[in-house]
């Protein structure tokens, strides 16, 4: 249960801290991802039910707030949230290589998604120039905040399994 609490209150901080914070203090009018970093990081540190779970939410709240239909962000940050849960196994926590380069990769999946259905099949076909200004610049930005803040989800991780394992005993 307090599992659940504190990835509960680290989606609505994430959330909060992405649409307040990094949207005022942008660099070139683009903020970083956090639910994506949220997403992916759950995911990887506790497999794909966590990372489906956490990736329904992080979409949930960011269709119920920007998009015109409710589904099309949580089925994309679930689709994340589960494939990266199949790196569970296959990494170390402490590792900070394999975060950085899923985040790119999900970063960059993301917003070629987003080209495709709101750019795309809209005869806009301008894919250099999207690339160059929106793609490249928010994964850029998406990467240097993953450096930081996935150290603070490790470390709230091991706590929560400290917890977990005191609890048992």
């Amino acid at each position: 249960m307090r599992r659940v609490i504190v990835i509960a209150l680290l989606i609505i901080i994430s959330f909060v801290l992405q649409t307040t914070v990094f949207n005022f203090h942008d660099a070139v009018g683009l903020s970083p991802d956090l639910l994506i970093i949220i997403t992916m990081s759950f995911g990887i540190m506790r497999g794909r039910r966590e990372g489906l779970l956490t990736g329904f939410f992080c979409g949930m709240l960011y269709d119920i707030f920007y998009g015109s239909l409710m589904g099309p962000y949580m089925f994309l940050y679930m689709t994340i949230g589960y494939v990266n849960g199949f790196f569970h196994r296959k990494y170390l926590m402490e590792d900070v290589m394999l975060p950085v380069i899923i985040s790119a990769v999900d970063e960059i999946f993301i917003e070629f998604t987003v080209y495709v259905f709101a750019f795309l099949l809209r005869n806009r076909l301008q894919f250099g120039y999207y690339l160059g200004h929106f793609i490249l610049p928010k994964t850029l930005y998406t990467v240097v905040v993953t450096v930081v803040i996935y150290r603070i989800y490790v470390l709230i991780n091991k706590y929560l399994k400290k917890k977990v394992s005191e609890a048992k005993k």
